[in-house]
Order: structure tokens, then C-alpha cells, then sequence
């Protein structure tokens, strides 16, 4: 068992969509304001469907004040490493002090070098990886006489000035899974952060890998402990468990603490762009792993017991030799995966709860964002929709309770009004997901051409992948449904029975809602294999979907109605407000 000491980390690893990038900056909001202490993007510059990572990166500088930003990992072989190094110190300088750095060795080098990078062979890569984080820590070394030299195979730097030296001492992670990048880990790097999914043994695989980053760090002279180890995960919160990391917050606070105390990981990074998920992962999950990490240390008397250990301060191992320390990892190769989590999302922009997104390890104090309030909430409930798509009801509206009114003069503060429109925010990409269902199903239509000659194959070709696009997008819409319903069950609503027993008519016919539509999207679901075993179904998946337009969304409407005024007084857990 290893448990290196470090102060534990909690992020977020968004999808940098270009086709969204309204929802990317108010996931990134959200990470903020539910306590996250990072935010972190993939890096692939030759990706047109993806934000440049660099630009996003600076715009959400700006846009956000207290989270650390981060590539997940930057990909070295397209930037430059004496521009990265000044870039990296400049943003961090503006920002005051917010930005990591990770950086990967590079992989994809058909794109790479379509774009104009060197392909590389994997020790090559390796060896032009070393060169630059050499150049990186000596360009931010500025208090040191003369210019960079680095002559090098790969990198050649012939006196370049130093400077500037970052706001604080920013540190390199490196993702990698071969020994020898490994290696380079533990001798140069200031952290390590491989994916979860990228690890064929699951977490049983980190002893070994953590022995080679040992291994390089003692070939030098360093006590491994100098080296952050962090880890890009993905699950899903569910009402039982089905696996690792799949299953209520309470299985993941201890899957999360054992991998603390037996390998000594220390930062999670969530893949994920569901914003239910990111509350949950912030506000239940990283505060109850602090506590019980911190629990262990103090009763074991290991590292961190007392408080972080040496090695897990900012400026420790030789990033703190060069003015640099602790960073947030980036970019393709050896790093992270191409895309985790789902892409299509969508983000609550401002809501969510303000916490202290600082990475200490103790969790902190809830604060409101804004001082002040007003009287009477300012979110309007969506109304009922006045299109029905299907003669089939499967319940009579005239029969739904209805909540109590809102107590008169009631003063709702800003972070209030936050947490009452996010219920909004979400049943909102809720009705755009199921929207663009139904579009997908007119594409499919419009598809079915004649069979019997070569054009009318290559057709029937194209609607079979329409089909199968249909498939994954109702496959995801689903899923998220049922979770979004099961995390009301789990733990909205036994929190609102307590807080206020009027509502519990309205929870009990909600709740008895919820059935109903699961049993409607297992419908989609048998309708959607159905016409992926013959086209000729679709006109049943249409009623499918039909049935489910008119009961979510009738569902939606009256839930909002009925709980988003006692959300904003009560919250969605005890003591959010």
C-alpha cells in the first residue's frame, strides 16, 4: 500500500465541442461553482470539431476566479515548447496564478503531421518529451543569468531569453503508459496522469505502472513521493451498483479513497459533460473522500496526516528548482483519451452552488455568490406543452397535485435563484436532446430510397448509418433520462419530503411519473432494435417516440411547476442553501 501524502484534487475533464461553446463555458462555470478545484480539456489542434484548447483555455480565464485551468494533455509535437513555456507564464501571470500544465508525447501522427508537425517514432517522441520540459523549466527560470541552451536532437535553443516566470510554481503532469515515458515521469515531471480507461487491468494495473515512475524518480536521486499522482476516471451515478465507479456517490467515495490509500492517487479528473454528474462528483463525492482519506491518514499516522506532506506542496522536485510546480495534464499521446464523456450535454450555465473551489484537502465552507436577494423567484417554470404528438395518455393530468403557494415576502439570494433555475438548465437539454431525436428520425425518413441498383445500395448504406446515429443518440438520450430520474428519486426528493411534508402529494405523484416513464423508454428502446433489425419499422419507433414527447414533456413542465420554488428555498441536498 502506498499512499504518497498529497493533498487530494477533484476536476473536471469537459469536451471542448465547437459546435457548443456557449454550453463548454458554462460547464466550466459549473465546475466552478459547485467546488471543483480544476477544469481540463483535450488538446487536438488538428480536430476541427474541437475549441482550440489554448484559446478556450485563455477565454476561461477570464470568464471564471478561482479554478485552475488545464490541457488534458497538450499535445508537444504541435506547440513549440519556448512559445508553450511563455505562454503557460503569461496566462498564469494574468490569471493570478490558475494555470497547469500537462503535456503528452504526442500520438495520431498521420494528423499531427498533416498539419505540420514531425512524425515521430515512440522513443523519439520520448527523447523530444524530455528535451522540452528541460527548455519549459529553464525558459521560467527568469531570476537565472544568461540565455535557454538547449541543444538537443529533436529542440534546439541557442540563447533565448528567460521569462516570463509564472504567478506560482506551475508544475508538469505527463500521461504515459510505456515504461520508458514512465520513467521520464518520475525523473522529470512533477506529476503523472494516465485515464482510468486507457488501463486494461482496471486499477489493479497502477502498482506496477507506479513502480516504473518510482523506479525513474530514485534513478536520480528524488524521492518518488515529489510526483503527483492523478487519474482521468468515468461512471456513472447510479441507484445500485453495476461496477466500478458505477453506482450511488456513497461507492464511489470508497472506490475513490482506496485508490488514495492502496496507490496513492491523489487527483481525479471526471470526464464527463453532464452537469448532474459534476455536482454530484463535487459537492457529495470529493467532500466525503477528503473526509475519510483524511480519517485513515490521522489514525494510521501515514503521510498527510499531519497536514501535506513536503512533496505535495506547489514547488516541490525539480519544478520548484525552475520556478515551476504542480500542473493539470493535457493533450493526445500518452495522455488522456481522445474524447470522455458525452459531447452532446448540455451545461446549467450559472447554477449549481458556489463552494470554494481551492484545493485544499478539508472540505470548505459553502458561500453565497452574491450578497443581497429579491423578493419572489425570478425562474419561470416552462409551461405545459399545447402540441400533442399522440392520442395515447398514459396518465390523467387532471388528478396531479398541486404544491403549496410560496410563503409571501419570501427573499430568494442570488445563489437561491441559482439552484431553483437549475432544475430548468436540466429538463431544458433534456427537451434539445429529445428535440434533436426527432429531427434524426425525419433524416431517417428521408433516407429510404428504392433498392436494386448500385446508387440505391449506397443509399440504403446511408440510412443504415442514419439508423445507427439514431441508435447511439436515443441510446445516450435514454440513459440520461433514467439517470436524471434516478438521482431525483435517490436523493432530491426524500431531502424535499423532509424539509416540507406538504409536498409529499406532489413527490408521490412525480415519483409514480418516474415508472411510467421508464417503462416508456424501454418502449423506444424495443422500437429502436426493432427497426435496426428491419428498416422497414420505422413508422413504430415514430409512435415510440411520440409517446415519449408528449409524457416527458408534460412530466417536465409539471415538475417544474411544482418543486423549482421549494428548490430554491430548500435546496437539493441539506445544507446547500
Amino acid at each position: 500500500m502506498t499512499d504518497y501524502g498529497h493533498e487530494l484534487l477533484f476536476g473536471g475533464f469537459l469536451t471542448p465541442d465547437a459546435r457548443q461553446p456557449e454550453q463548454v463555458v458554462a460547464r466550466a462555470r459549473l465546475c466552478e461553482q459547485v467546488g471543483l478545484d480544476l477544469v481540463t480539456f483535450q488538446d487536438h489542434p488538428y480536430q476541427p470539431g474541437f475549441l482550440d484548447t489554448w484559446t478556450l483555455m485563455s477565454y476561461l480565464a477570464a470568464a471564471t476566479s478561482r479554478i485552475r485551468l488545464a490541457g488534458n494533455v497538450l499535445n508537444l509535437p504541435l506547440r513549440q515548447p519556448v512559445v508553450l513555456a511563455r505562454s503557460v507564464a503569461s496566462l498564469d501571470l494574468l490569471s493570478g496564478g490558475r494555470v497547469e500544465l500537462g503535456l503528452g508525447a504526442g500520438a495520431f501522427w498521420d494528423a499531427i503531421e498533416a498539419n505540420g508537425g514531425r512524425r515521430l517514432a515512440p522513443g523519439q517522441a520520448v527523447d523530444a518529451l524530455d528535451e522540452a520540459i528541460r527548455i519549459i523549466r529553464e525558459v521560467w527560470a527568469a531570476d537565472r543569468r544568461g540565455g535557454v541552451r538547449v541543444d538537443g536532437e529533436h529542440y534546439r535553443v541557442l540563447g533565448a531569453k528567460r521569462g516570463p516566470a509564472p504567478a506560482h510554481p506551475v508544475g508538469i503532469w505527463v500521461g504515459a503508459y510505456k515504461p520508458r515515458l514512465l520513467r521520464l515521469v518520475g525523473r522529470a515531471a512533477d506529476g503523472w496522469l494516465p485515464s482510468l480507461s486507457y488501463l486494461p487491468k482496471g486499477p489493479a494495473e497502477l502498482a506496477d505502472l507506479n513502480a516504473l515512475v518510482d523506479e525513474g524518480a530514485a534513478a536520480v536521486g528524488r524521492d518518488p513521493a515529489e510526483v503527483r499522482r492523478l487519474l482521468n476516471v468515468s461512471g456513472r451515478f447510479t441507484r445500485s451498483g453495476a461496477g466500478f465507479l458505477e453506482g450511488p456517490p456513497q461507492q464511489w467515495v470508497r472506490e475513490l479513497a482506496d485508490l488514495v490509500l492502496t496507490y496513492g492517487t491523489s487527483g481525479f479528473i471526471l470526464g464527463t459533460d453532464d452537469p448532474t454528474s459534476i455536482q454530484l462528483f463535487a459537492q457529495e463525492v470529493a467532500p466525503a473522500v477528503r473526509e475519510l482519506v483524511a480519517a485513515e491518514r490521522s489514525a494510521s499516522g501515514g503521510p498527510g496526516s499531519t497536514g501535506p506532506a513536503p512533496a505535495a506542496q506547489a514547488g516541490s522536485g525539480p519544478a520548484a528548482q525552475a520556478g515551476s510546480g504542480p500542473a493539470a495534464q493535457a493533450g493526445a499521446g500518452e495522455g488522456s483519451p481522445a474524447g470522455t464523456g458525452p459531447v452532446a450535454q448540455g451545461g446549467p450555465g450559472e447554477g449549481g452552488s458556489a463552494a470554494g473551489a481551492g484545493g485544499s484537502g478539508d472540505a470548505r465552507p459553502r458561500e453565497v455568490v452574491r450578497a443581497g436577494g429579491v423578493a419572489g423567484l425570478a425562474v419561470t417554470p416552462t409551461p405545459a406543452p399545447q402540441v400533442r404528438h399522440s392520442d395515447h395518455r398514459l396518465w390523467d393530468e387532471s388528478t396531479r397535485p398541486v404544491a403549496p403557494p410560496a410563503p409571501t415576502g419570501h427573499v430568494y439570494s442570488p445563489q437561491a435563484q441559482a439552484v431553483g433555475g437549475h432544475l430548468v438548465d436540466v429538463h431544458d437539454h433534456l427537451r434539445r436532446e429529445l428535440g434533436e431525436i426527432r429531427d434524426l428520425l425525419d433524416q431517417v425518413r428521408r433516407g429510404v430510397v428504392s433498392a436494386g441498383d448500385a446508387r440505391g445500395v449506397l443509399n440504403r448504406m446511408t440510412m443504415r448509418q442514419n439508423n445507427w446515429t439514431l441508435g447511439a443518440y436515443c441510446a445516450a438520450y435514454c440513459t440520461l433520462v433514467t439517470q436524471h430520474h434516478g438521482l431525483e428519486d435517490d436523493a432530491i426528493f426524500p431531502h424535499l419530503r423532509r424539509a416540507d411534508p406538504a409536498l409529499v402529494p406532489v413527490i408521490d405523484r412525480l415519483e409514480q411519473e418516474h415508472v411510467v416513464i421508464h417503462d416508456v423508454v424501454e418502449g423506444v428502446d424495443r422500437a429502436l432494435v426493432a427497426l435496426i433489425e428491419d428498416p422497414e419499422r420505422l413508422a413504430e419507433l415514430q409512435r415510440a417516440v411520440d409517446v415519449l414527447t408528449d409524457t416527458l414533456l408534460s412530466h417536465l413542465s409539471y415538475e417544474e411547476q411544482n418543486i423549482v420554488e421549494s428548490l430554491a428555498r430548500y435546496g437539493f441536498f441539506p445544507g446547500q442553501l
